[in-house]
């Protein structure tokens, strides 16, 4: 009778568990090790901030199954037949004699474990700047259930009133809505000149100004240069060079970076981001070596290229690959196309694919269209708006990227477009797609629709648009357009941009002389479907320099006036 196939995971919180479980759904007889370094195992890290809040009222729920059983060491041994060594270090690979030396981080006891297949899951950690004062003891990542353990209790004492949060992207939005949810004062630090990177300039903006109408203090463009004790030595203030925030516990979420060493010593490949690189079946440069989750690269679909994306779904998709193949069977990871969500209080935020700026940052000149709309039927109740911009390859028409955001379903139509890229779909494939319709789901014109409508609007030279940040910029310099609102006159009176002329739509073919040919003319609305029925008025007398402002007031994020 064969030996059973002897396969060791290192890696013990999404991609490791999940790859160990598929391993033995297809090996029934593997051997099969799970090493993890810390005590706890197979936890929810993407559900932290909702523990912190109170939304996740138990601790242990980050770490249970979907039936409430808890995934600890006795579950997967029991359940699973797998052998786990919690609070035990992978410490070498000897790859030559398939062997993973471990140490146990009780007792400092170390050993050798055979293999014939090991999967690599070490995740990522947390970026930890070299400025004074990170390691204080109220400075801290939120990565690991232990680390809002500790903020929990800092929370519980009365010197924790306020909370500065360095980094504005996806945990840091998320904990700030936690722990502002907690009554605690939230600073909000971030070095880029906007907040959620993964968004374009123009969009978030718009989560910007949102974010402070919510009470929350945002500094952008800050460097932070140092954190300061108190006479306790902890950490009481943060020193930047826009001034100094108060806080009783600095959370630090810069990002993340890949854990390599142990690969790399080992001798094997890394990508051009620092990753593991491995092929579509999980293979490192070791065909008896897998990799999945965070500490590998991922094939970009839509970038031809590799990039990190650290998110949990990735991982244990990736986790399922790499435990069906070292088990002997075949599955294949094709990539990402680069999709993610985030909830920032009352609003959905979502993005899918290569950013305006990721595109021609890499030579492709893109095509783009904002339009903003409700999520569902507009006069059905629970109606919400959501604003969709749209990015395509402006020569082949090709979708790239798409951007949603507002207290709308953003989510179910980033999931469209994230489908979209990865068929290879083109902005009028998406316009004809036959998508679910009834009023409390969506308007008969699916807002992911109007929006591939209006860039082939655009490509196909029915309109030109102007965005946001270009008519601002023209408003300033003051040689800006004549600036043609087309809305309703209580509209306008609850507010318009400065300097903006209100002629209704209704009334616009009677009153043409009063928009002059001499000078460029913006249309706009509420939501830019009237401005763009204006611009086809203006185009028919002749006018030829007309422009649409993209979204309408629904996506300025400017300054406006009442009355």
């Amino acid at each position: 009778m064969a030996q059973p196939r002897r396969i060791v995971v290192i890696g013990g919180v999404a991609a490791g568990p999940k790859a160990a479980s598929r391993a033995r759904r297809v090996d029934p007889l593997a051997e099969i090790t799970l090493i993890e370094r810390d005590p706890v195992l197979s936890y929810a890290g993407c559900g932290l901030p909702y523990y912190v809040s109170g939304v996740v009222s138990e601790r242990d729920d980050l770490m249970a199954t979907p039936i409430g059983v808890l995934r600890d060491p006795a579950y997967f041994e029991k359940a699973k037949d797998i052998r786990v060594l919690p609070e035990t270090e992978a410490v070498a690979i000897d790859r030559a004699r398939r062997m993973v030396r471990v140490r146990s981080r009780q007792t400092g006891e170390e050993r050798a474990i055979p293999y014939d297949k090991l999967i690599l899951a070490t995740g990522a950690s947390a970026v930890v700047p070299p400025i004074p004062g990170i390691d204080l003891p109220n400075v801290l990542p939120m990565k690991r259930v232990e680390d809002a353990d500790l903020l929990k209790t800092l929370l519980a004492s009365e010197a924790c009133q306020d909370v500065a949060i360095v980094g504005a992207g996806l945990i840091g939005l998320e904990m700030a809505e936690a722990l502002h949810s907690c009554g605690r004062g939230v600073t909000l630090i971030e070095r880029l000149p906007q907040i959620l990177p993964f968004l374009d300039a123009d969009m978030a903006l718009l989560l910007h100004n949102y974010v402070v109408q919510q009470g929350v203090r945002v500094m952008t463009g800050a460097a932070v240069e140092a954190i300061e004790a108190d006479a306790s030595g902890r950490a009481a203030r943060v020193v930047t060079d826009q001034g100094t925030v108060e806080a009783g516990a600095v959370i630090v979420g810069i990002g993340f970076r890949p854990n390599t060493s142990l690969a790399r010593e080992a001798g094997l490949i890394l990508g051009p981001q620092g990753g593991i690189l491995v092929n579509q079946y999980m293979q490192t440069s070791d065909p008896d070596v897998y990799a999945a989750g965070d500490c590998t690269e991922k094939a970009c679909v839509v970038r031809g290229t590799t990039c990190l994306l650290p998110l949990g779904s990735t991982a244990n998709k990736e986790g399922r690959v790499a435990g069906t193949n070292a088990a002997g069977g075949h599955a294949r990871f094709p990539g990402v196309v680069g999709t993610g969500a985030v909830k920032v209080f009352g609003w959905n935020v979502a993005r899918t694919g290569l950013t305006e700026a990721d595109s021609r940052r890499l030579g492709v000149k893109p095509a783009c269209a904002i339009i903003a709309g409700p999520d569902r039927a507009h006069y059905y109740p629970e109606a919400k708006t959501i604003i969709v911009k749209l990015i395509a390859d402006s020569v082949g028409r090709k979708l790239l990227g798409a951007q949603i955001l507002g207290p709308g379903d953003a989510v179910k139509r980033i999931d469209v477009a994230a489908t979209a890229l990865t068929a290879g779909m083109g902005i009028d494939d998406i316009a004809c797609l036959d998508l679910a319709y009834a009023p409390p789901y969506a308007p008969a014109m699916d807002p992911l629709i109007t929006a591939a409508d209006a860039l082939r609007n655009a490509l196909d030279g029915l309109v030109s648009y102007v965005f946001a940040a270009e008519l601002e910029a023209m408003r300033q310099s003051g040689d800006g357009p004549f600036i043609l609102d087309v809305r309703t006159p209580a509209e306008y009176q609850a507010g318009h941009i400065p300097g903006a002329t209100l002629i209704p739509l209704g009334a616009l073919r009677g009153r043409l002389r009063e928009v002059p040919r001499d000078r460029p003319v913006v249309a706009l609305c509420k939501t830019s479907l009237r401005a763009y029925e204006a611009a086809r008025i203006l185009s028919a007398r002749g006018d030829s320099n007309i422009s649409v402002l993209a979204g309408g007031m629904a996506a300025w994020p400017y300054d406006t006036e009442a009355g």
